[in-house]
């Protein structure tokens, strides 16, 4: 049966802006939809100083059809990372302490446009269905099969620095959803790169996908043209159709340890409702590992 068929549905949120239209279901008894601006990449919001759509990292020399590990600077000091259909060759690279980058070729790459090492700059390319859910809010459910190891989308927004990721927190209402993620790499000894990405305002679809502790989805830092990470979301496994897409927002993925997406609380911490006089929010993913509190960065308020 074809879900589109069976209720109203407003097709393409983006307006064309993305490969694949974002169809969102339109029902008078479900949420008001948000406001906010559509856009499929980062944008520079306040205190960023750098402009994630301006190209400012080298690229390759390469004149192969597909780059080889071998012989492309983009991938000697990051080992390869796609297959030659563009699936996520490791997915244990979200399993460590931090966030293991990616780079992929880019504007300034002599690589040929459909280098396998060229994925998550091709944008959105599963057809995604934005909807209402019971006791969540909205939510996105895949209207294909996604394979494991399948980029899925972004979470674009704003890219802030850490004062005005503090300031925004710390003015939300707590009946208000808080959008931003924190991410932070490992970049050589004792050095640490933060990235803070609020879609609250501009943002993609990316914006609607749930919290679950055990997620689907799980989100790796990807660098393309701009020193400013792409927030990327991977299938952690075969995904049906029709299944609801979910990550984990403290940035973990089944038994794996979390990355530092966002600081994880100690058990202690997750059983009390309210952190540092901050109420927690009750998760409802229903998951039988649920942690019953929804992830909650107390390094961006500290």
């Amino acid at each position: 049966m074809n879900v589109l068929d069976e209720k109203s549905y407003v097709l393409d949120l983006s307006k064309g802006q993305e490969n694949v239209p974002v169809v969102v279901e339109r029902r008078s008894d479900v949420l008001t939809f948000p406001e906010f601006q559509y856009s499929p990449d980062n944008v520079q919001g306040p205190g960023c100083t750098v402009d994630p759509s301006e190209v400012t990292l080298p690229g390759c020399t390469c004149i192969s059809h597909s780059c080889l590990t071998e012989s492309c600077s983009c991938l000697q000091t990051h080992r390869q990372t796609y297959d030659s259909t563009g699936t996520l060759l490791d997915l244990n690279r979200s399993g460590t302490s931090y966030c293991s980058p990616v780079f992929e070729c880019n504007a300034l790459c002599s690589c040929s446009d459909t280098c396998s090492n060229r994925v998550v700059q091709r944008g959105l390319r599963t057809r995604l269905l934005v909807y209402s859910t019971k006791k969540r809010g909205w939510g996105v459910r895949t209207l294909e099969p996604i394979a494991r190891g399948t980029f899925v989308c972004e979470y674009a927004g704003e890219v802030i620095s850490f004062e005005e990721a503090r300031h925004r927190q710390l003015a939300q209402r707590f009946e208000e959803n808080n959008y931003i993620i924190a991410i932070r790499e490992y970049a050589g000894t004792d050095s640490v790169t933060e990235t803070f990405v609020d879609p609250a305002l501009v943002g993609n679809v990316g914006r609607f996908l749930n919290h679950s502790c055990l997620p689907n989805l799980f989100m790796l830092p990807v660098r393309v043209h701009s020193v400013v990470p792409r927030l990327a979301l991977f299938a952690g496994r075969d995904i049906d159709a029709l299944e609801e897409l979910t990550f984990d927002y403290s940035g973990g993925y089944r038994n794996q340890p979390p990355v530092e997406l966002m600081s994880t609380q100690s058990k202690a911490a997750t059983q009390a409702s309210r952190t540092d006089g901050l109420q927690r929010k009750a998760c409802h993913c229903g998951a039988k590992n649920c942690t019953q509190f929804l992830p909650l960065d107390l390094s961006i308020i500290s």
